[in-house]
């Protein structure tokens, strides 16, 4: 159960810090990137920040809802349908 809250705890984290994330990464793709150029390696150009923001974002709200399914599925062993009906 620990294991699901961390995992919740940095879906949302992750989806709160998407930006800076993105940023970082970005930077450090075209770091890369120019290193491969050198040695006349071609790559690809690398995404833009809001592509970047949008995958971390959506990374994270997934990694949140999964975390969120699996804490349901524990608290509610008989199913998830089943504790959603009337009785």
């Amino acid at each position: 159960m620990l294991l699901d809250i961390l995992r919740l705890a940095l879906g949302l984290t992750l989806a709160l810090l998407h930006r800076p994330i993105a940023d970082f990464m970005l930077h450090q793709e075209r770091v890369l990137a120019g290193m491969f150029r050198q040695r006349g390696v071609p790559v690809p150009q690398p995404p833009t920040t809001d592509t970047l923001g949008n995958v971390y974002f959506g990374l994270g709200i997934f990694l949140a809802l999964v975390a969120i399914l699996r804490l349901w599925s524990m608290l509610h062993p008989e199913g998830i349908l089943a504790s959603l009906l009337p009785r």
